[in-house]
Order: structure tokens, then C-alpha cells, then sequence
């Protein structure tokens, strides 16, 4: 299952083992590495379970996040890419860095690639994944004024895509059939199922590798529904997908000084349209009131 040498069968997951990535299944209380080893799961560091190339987002794709925006559907997906080193683990730690507002969750549902795919139409797009996990596409929208929608800021810090717990085989996971759920603190706060999808998974799947090689290990993430708000300091925040398990993990105050070149972090217009959902004039009114006060 996992796309390395080691050979893992059914669900995987993928832990730190002495500063060594490994893979291995989870069994009770506890993980099972490729070797035969056995490690207490309770204290296990997980890392994501998937070793990608390359990481692909897709923008608005849920009919829920649309009309939450009160945004025109658009004729077909856009994308955007996370960096390798976004890949954070369950219960690994969101670190929001001292002074930002509005950091987001996003739960969705993440598909890694199993076989090389460029040019695979529609109806064969499934048969080349390897699995299905839970993802956080976590975005930090005190930088939105200045990606111009790169994403690199918001979307691209170190630990903003935590994965897991476990990488489930594609042949116990229907894609068109599942149930999506973001936990903040207890209290469910997103809510969709596959059908409020615009565009599945296959379709993506064959409109990203007409022009975009997908290799083995490559992680796509399929988009949020509506409700994705800010988190704080000191929550936990969980994604759960009937079948895939749940993803847990804590927000942070991380003590970095993000003063030097380049953009700094503002409350701009888009900045409380994107993250607080709210209409874009009241957005302009209450960002003008920050810049006064």
C-alpha cells in the first residue's frame, strides 16, 4: 500500500521512528511497523502518510462554500499548489504564528495518487489512486492581500496540511459516497457529503493530469465545504470522513518574528471576506475601521 519499499497491507499509517520516517498498521493499541516491530500507538509521533512530489489544491468546488460567498459558480475548478513541507501528522501541533488573526480549518477529503497518471480520462481517474485520508487545508488570511491567489502565503507555512491518521486503500473507499465532518473544540462546525460536490473527485483527478503529471505519492485535495472560520491558540481541531477515520490535531501560538522582506500580515477587505464570511461590503467597512483604530 504505502509507495515505497516497504511493504505494507490494507490501512497504513506512517510514524516517526527514531528520526526515521516508517511505515506500518495500526492494530489495537498498537502500530505494527513493515518489519514486524510493534510500537505503543498512544505515543506514537505521526507523520502523513503519503511521501508526494507535489500537492494540489483545488479552490471552490462545494455548492455550500459557494453560496456561503454569495460567488458565481464557476464554469470549471481552479487550482492552486501547497509545498511538501506544508505535510503535517495526526495530533501533530497548527502553529499560528504570535500576532495573526485568522488562521482557518478547512476539512476535506485528500486522495493520494498510486500510478503515474497524464491524460487519464474520466472513467479511468479512480483506478490509478492508491488511497483516501483526511486532510486540514489549513490557511493563515492575514497574508490574503498578498498572494493574489498563489496561495503560497496563506496556504504554504510549514505544518498547514496535516493528513492522516491512516492512508485507506482506494478499494474500501467510495469517492462519490462519504460524509465530511470538521470538529473545532467539540462542536461540529463544517458538514458535507460527497453529493454537494460541483465536481468529484475523478473529474479532478482527469482535469489536473491533462497537463500536469501526477506521480505516484502525490496528494489532491478536493476542497472545503462552507463554514471554515478561524481558530485559536489552545483548540483542537478534528476531520472526520465516514471510513477514513479522524484527524486530530492543536493550534498553537508560535513565538516567530515574521517581520523582515517582503508582504506582512494585514487585516485587508479580503482577508474578513474570505476567512469570517461575511459580505464584501461590510468586509471593506470593518477592515477601513481597523486601519482607524
Amino acid at each position: 500500500m504505502p509507495l515505497t519499499s516497504e511493504v505494507v497491507t490494507g490501512r497504513s499509517v506512517r510514524v516517526d521512528v527514531g528520526g526515521q520516517a516508517r511505515w506500518g498498521r495500526r492494530e489495537g493499541d498498537v502500530i505494527v511497523l513493515s518489519d514486524g516491530t510493534a510500537i505503543d500507538e498512544a505515543g506514537a509521533v505521526y507523520l502523513a502518510p503519503a511521501e508526494p512530489t507535489k500537492v494540489i489544491a483545488v479552490h471552490l468546488t462545494y455548492r455550500s462554500r459557494i453560496e456561503e460567498y454569495g460567488a458565481r459558480t464557476p464554469a470549471e475548478p481552479s487550482y492552486f499548489m501547497k509545498p511538501p513541507s506544508t505535510l503535517n501528522g495526526h495530533r501533530g501541533e497548527i502553529r499560528r504564528p504570535h500576532g495573526a488573526r485568522f488562521l482557518n480549518y478547512e476539512g476535506e477529503l485528500a486522495v493520494v495518487v498510486g500510478e503515474r497518471m497524464r491524460g487519464v480520462p474520466i472513467e479511468r481517474a479512480l483506478d490509478h489512486v492508491a488511497g483516501y485520508a483526511c486532510a486540514n487545508d489549513v490557511g493563515l488570511h492575514d497574508f490574503r492581500h498578498a498572494d493574489r491567489g498563489s496561495m503560497l502565503r496563506v496556504k504554504g507555512a510549514d505544518g498547514f496540511l496535516p493528513l492522516g491518521p491512516e492512508l485507506v486503500p482506494a478499494s474500501e473507499f467510495d469517492p462519490t459516497r462519504f460524509s465530511l465532518r470538521t470538529i473545532l473544540n467539540g462542536q461540529v462546525v463544517q458538514e458535507a457529503t460527497a453529493d454537494d460536490l460541483i465536481w468529484g473527485v475523478a473529474y479532478q483527478l482527469a482535469d489536473l493530469c491533462r497537463l500536469i503529471t501526477l506521480e505516484p505519492g502525490d496528494v489532491i485535495l478536493t476542497g472545503t465545504p462552507a463554514n471554515s472560520r478561524p481558530m485559536e491558540p489552545g483548540d483542537v481541531v478534528a476531520v472526520e470522513v465516514d471510513g477514513l477515520g479522524r484527524l486530530e490535531n492543536t493550534v498553537v501560538d508560535w513565538e516567530v518574528d515574521l517581520e523582515g522582506p517582503g508582504e506582512q500580515m494585514e487585516v485587508s477587505a479580503n482577508t474578513l471576506h474570505v476567512a469570517l464570511a461575511i459580505p464584501e461590503d461590510e468586509a471593506e467597512r470593518r477592515a477601513a475601521e481597523e486601519r482607524v483604530s
